[in-house]
């Protein structure tokens, strides 16, 4: 028996091509010969991330590579300050239009001036930022040793005192590039604001024409621009420089707090030891004729007047910054009275040696030494003057 297949094939050809519509094309590659779309820096890692598990080498740096290509390079973020290059424009040959090109210059060269005080200004607020960051991080090392208690004059911590006096003595030097920097923004601000006049003041000049004008009218709200964004930079200046003063005036205090209290271990506080200098303050001096600010009693070699001073000298330079103090050695007459004034002198010069510590100059103190037959030990007198 002979069976004709020609017909079934027919159909089943047929319904094999007909199927063929109902395939989605996506999921057929591409045949067009157009290249495959590019993919994004997540996908070409992930398929870097996959060929690594497959421990094929070549595969593992093709992906890479694709990963490395896809993932953009971060840009670095615009400056604040930055202005726009000035706008060109063809020369138009009338006496008005060459005005028009000389203004133009001197804004330009204004703009360069401008754009580099603002970079470095950029620069020095960058470093400014990481010294504090810096400093505040070993003064808390520091305040956090004491807080718990350390031994007198631990080394380590005296090291570390330093490294922040070092720190705060560049954010210091850091103050002073910015006044000198506030000095030249201030005179590029005001010759902005001459050149702004001088361009106002071109549309009056006679002999010009339309275009004249149309490119003064671009130059002078560039200049505008320019004088705005000039005038900002002085003042952010101005607030930094008054912020940081006053920051590096603090923190100098502090610092001296701070050695102070490395010297003896520990924070002093407000022990009733060290309130007794201060409560008897008010008592009459040898003199009966002023008051003294401190009094101190060596009774004993170790007696720890430091916190007790500070605090009385620093109220008092807060409200009076220019004041001079009197450091008076008061020996007792009972005894040996050679001995007790030698060792009263002695008294007195390391009294200034701490306000000098301290930060006070020692030009703003003046020694002196008398005898009281009232006391029975030796003392130091602190006067405001």
């Amino acid at each position: 028996m002979v069976f004709n297949l020609t017909r079934p094939v027919a159909v089943s050809a047929v319904l094999l091509v007909a199927s063929c519509s109902f395939v989605d094309e996506k999921l057929l590659p591409p045949l067009t010969g157009d290249p495959a779309p590019v993919k994004s820096g997540q996908e070409a890692m992930a398929i870097a991330q996959k060929a690594a598990m497959t421990a094929d080498p070549t595969a593992t740096q093709a992906a890479m590579a694709t990963a490395t290509a896809a993932t953009p390079a971060p840009q670095a973020a615009p400056s604040r300050f930055q202005l726009p290059e000035v706008t060109t424009a063809p020369s138009t040959g009338t006496v008005v239009g060459q005005r028009v090109e000389a203004l133009r210059e001197n804004l330009r060269a204004l703009q360069a001036r401008v754009n580099q005080s603002s970079a470095q200004y950029e620069a020095i607020e960058a470093s400014t930022t990481a010294t504090s960051q810096r400093y505040h991080g070993t003064m808390a090392a520091i305040n956090t040793r004491l807080q718990i208690g350390t031994t007198k004059g631990n080394p380590i911590l005296i090291n570390q005192w330093n490294e922040a006096q070092s720190d705060l003595e560049k954010i210091a030097a850091d103050v002073s590039e910015m006044n000198s920097l506030a000095n030249t923004a201030a005179g590029d601000a005001g010759e902005v604001g001459f050149l702004l006049e001088s361009v106002q003041s071109a549309f009056e000049l006679s002999g010009a024409i339309e275009e004249d004008h149309r490119q003064l009218t671009v130059l002078e709200d560039e200049t505008s621009r320019t004088s705005v964004l000039a005038n900002r930079l002085l003042n952010q200046l101005t607030n930094d420089i008054n912020r940081q003063t006053a920051y590096v005036g603090t923190e100098r205090m502090n610092l001296t707090n701070t050695s102070i209290a490395i010297k003896n271990g520990g924070f002093l506080g407000t022990s009733a030891g060290t309130r007794n200098y201060l409560d008897t303050a008010s008592a009459n001096t040898a003199s009966n004729e002023r008051q003294a600010l401190v009094i101190i009693r060596f009774n004993r070699d170790d007696v720890a007047y430091e916190q007790a001073l500070y605090d009385a000298v620093s109220r008092t330079m807060q409200e009076r910054p220019q004041a001079t103090f009197d450091v008076v050695s008061i020996a007792p007459i009972n005894g040996n009275l050679a001995s007790n004034q030698t060792k009263s002198i002695q008294n007195a010069e390391r009294v200034l040696r701490s306000l000098t510590d301290m930060g006070l100059p020692a030009s703003r103190v003046n020694l002196s030494s008398t005898t009281n037959s009232a006391i029975t030990t030796n003392e130091v007198h602190v006067f405001v003057r």
